[in-house]
């Protein structure tokens, strides 16, 4: 199957986006979890099962902070060249945003290196963003700055979320953006507010929203995670998956697929000591 798509400023982009956290090694987990990701994914072509496996379903833009991350760059020029198939980066670089001259010769100079690594799209970092945020004025300061930055490289400016005030800033003041990164599960998991604030924050969004963490970085089970997040968002909306494994891969697009088709997915039973269990359904 090919991914159901949407259009971000003209560009199609599959609604699921592959993250990174988890094969870079972020799992908001625990150190050892951290040390187990980074020991696993060690080199370009450990990170190919997984590409792979989503360019498959046609699943061809990946999210991070890509341009600072040198063996996330030679993973996907790895699966490019395996694959023959591009893959569209959405880059969250983290930029000085301090007010002066050397700063912003400082974040110029990043964001050019996003521009120079194939970005398409860049969305600064939540947490170079949110430094800029004046609740008293509504306004994020001097955004403008570096979404100009952006436009002057040659690449389609976003903002990257986690305090939701941003989404209803940009909006409110005509900011220079195309698109959101919003966390956003059934959880609540580093949301800042109910969420049923952000629920609707991002069904009125007047741009798409690209949300993340639906699994609650594996608080939640995927059917229920995927599902929660399928049935609250909009057409245009994404959701960005992360995945260690191939059949996670595999697992988390059928239960995607399942829930935007209106049907119960096809997936295998989780396994126990006794798996010939009532509770469990039918043996199978």
């Amino acid at each position: 199957m090919d991914f159901p798509r949407t259009l971000v400023a003209g560009v199609s982009l599959p609604r699921m986006l592959i993250g990174t956290n988890w094969m870079l090694g972020w799992s908001h987990t625990s150190a050892s979890a951290d040390r187990s990701i980074k020991e696993r994914f060690a080199k370009p072509e450990d990170f190919f099962p997984v590409l792979s496996a989503f360019l498959e379903y046609g699943i061809d833009a990946v999210m991070g902070p890509i341009a600072n991350e040198p063996l996330m760059r030679d993973a996907i020029e790895y699966a490019r060249q395996k694959t023959g198939k591009d893959l569209i980066i959405i880059d969250t670089p983290i930029i000085n945003v301090s007010d002066s001259t050397e700063a912003r010769r400082e974040a110029e100079a990043v964001i050019r290196k996003c521009a120079a690594g194939g970005a398409v799209f860049c969305l600064p970092h939540h947490s170079s963003v949110e430094q800029l945020v004046n609740k008293n004025k509504a306004s994020i300061e001097r955004i403008g700055d570096y979404t100009a930055m952006i436009r002057d490289a040659g690449m389609i400016p976003g903002l990257s979320a986690h305090m939701p005030e941003l989404v209803v800033y940009s909006d409110s003041n005509g900011y220079d953006v195309e698109t959101y990164i919003q966390i956003y599960n059934c959880a609540g998991f580093l949301m800042q507010v109910e969420v049923e604030a952000v629920a609707a924050i991002i069904n009125s969004a007047k741009k798409p929203v690209m949300t993340i963490k639906p699994m609650a970085a594996g608080r939640v089970t995927p059917y229920v995670g995927l599902n929660f997040s399928w049935s609250t968002i909009r057409d245009c909306d994404m959701i960005t998956v992360g995945c260690t494994a191939v059949d996670e891969v595999h697992e988390d697009v059928e239960i995607s697929a399942a829930a935007l088709e209106g049907r119960f997915p096809d997936l295998e039973r989780r396994s126990s000591p006794n798996n010939n269990q009532a509770a469990f359904g039918k043996s199978q």
